[in-house]
């Protein structure tokens, strides 16, 4: 005999309460949870099994539609603290089955209520599996989620405008979602018996984060790190930069194509880094370091979105399983001799991670601030203090000689 709630993860195949039409014409019907509304971009699918509500808060998402693979999602609901932006760009949410009632002592609000307090459409009991083989086999296509709680659609018109949109090729978005001013930031790791974050230690390293789209979690671990952490937005040039005296620049995750993005960032990437002030990025901020010596990135044919990615470093051999959200990469035969490749993908042998030859510059493409994720690659913030200490160390030793 079936459950008795089995009945709310299924669509009414009479009248679905949400669309998903995608460039191709292709019609997935199911039921609308979340904001009834509609929106356009890039379907793409993430594998992780936790930690949703930081994937949909994830600013990385700006135009995009996410299908989660995992069936279930919204059983821990939501709450205030786990959000990796304040104003969340993801276009929507696909699901297997319809959000639950949240169950969990964390919990302050349902999925479907957030969704709606945040603007943001959901669609579930579609067929998740084909659609994720779809994007898997052709590429990650346009589409449209429309979600109207009385059932009504005009159809043509959605289909002409998952058609007609541009797609994120040439899309820059970074410039969309940064921060409007400089700021510091003054939250370090989490505090597991009273659920809330810790403060900076103001005795440390300056570290200057370019905010791209940058990940709460992320200045949490340079919190834990530094003494004092500053946040300027993205189009913040060099010089402004170094009149505040960093120890280090932190480059962060981003949306949007990393080549429209360097239009504005490279040469004062390039003009910090050439004045000797370590710099470590991450996601968007390796590939602008790419670029902003001489490399090329691309669109990924589908991206790599969740938390089970091996990646190699090649100098020890290690393997670390990486929490990841990205659709473009650097293009291995456009690196100058410049830059050397430390960290290679075992799915795909893409480049993971860069470092230059000469200069106090790091960069990973993966997320190792871990969140949601494994925690393999969180050292990675005590490896870019431990460039700081040994700059500023040799800055020492050549001022005495």
């Amino acid at each position: 005999m079936k459950p008795k709630s089995f009945d709310i993860f299924q669509p009414s195949p009479e009248k679905p309460t949400a669309l998903l039409i995608l460039d191709d014409n292709s019609i997935f019907a199911g039921q609308g949870f979340g904001a009834e509304t509609i929106r356009v971009g890039e379907v793409c699918f993430n594998t992780s099994m936790t930690g949703y509500q930081e994937i949909i808060t994830d600013l990385s998402y700006a135009g995009q539609i996410i299908t989660f693979t995992f069936p279930h999602i919204g059983n821990t609901g939501t709450n205030a603290i786990d959000m990796e932006s304040i104003t969340p760009a993801a276009l929507g949410v696909v699901l297997a089955h319809l959000p639950t009632d949240a169950s969990n002592y964390r919990a302050n609000a349902s999925l479907d209520r957030w969704l709606k307090s945040i603007s943001m459409p959901g669609i579930a009991g579609i067929d998740t599996r084909a659609l994720t083989h779809r994007i898997r086999d052709n590429g990650a296509p346009k589409g449209v989620l429309a979600v109207n709680y009385n059932g009504e659609f005009d159809i043509p018109a959605l289909k002409a405008m998952a058609q007609d949109w541009h797609g994120l090729a040439g899309m820059e978005l970074a410039g969309k979602v940064t921060s409007e001013n400089t700021h510091n930031w003054d939250e370090a790791g989490w505090i597991k018996e009273n659920d809330s974050y810790q403060k900076v230690n103001p005795d440390g390293l300056h570290i200057v984060s370019f905010d791209y789209g940058c990940k709460l979690n992320i200045l949490r671990c340079l919190g834990d790190v530094a003494g004092k952490v500053t946040v300027v937005p993205a189009d913040t040039d060099a010089d402004t930069v170094m009149a505040m005296r960093p120890d280090g620049v932190f480059l962060s995750n981003g949306p949007g194509d990393p080549a429209e993005t360097a239009r504005y960032t490279a040469s004062h990437i390039r003009s910090i880094a050439e004045q000797g002030v370590p710099i470590f990025g991450i996601c968007i901020g390796h590939q602008l370091i790419a670029e902003a010596f001489g490399a090329k990135t691309f669109k990924m044919h589908r991206g790599h979105r969740g938390a089970n990615h091996p990646v190699k470093e090649n100098a020890t051999g290690k393997i670390e399983i990486t929490s990841q959200n990205h659709g473009f990469a650097v293009d291995p035969d456009s690196l100058p001799d410049t830059l050397e490749v430390t960290h290679i993908s075992l799915f795909d042998q893409s480049i993971e991670g860069l470092k230059h030859k000469s200069l106090p510059v790091f960069c990973v493409q993966y997320h190792p601030e871990a969140s949601p994720g494994p925690h393999d690659a969180h050292h990675l913030f005590k490896r870019f203090v431990e460039m700081i200490s040994k700059v500023q160390s040799d800055r020492s030793q050549h001022a005495k000689t």
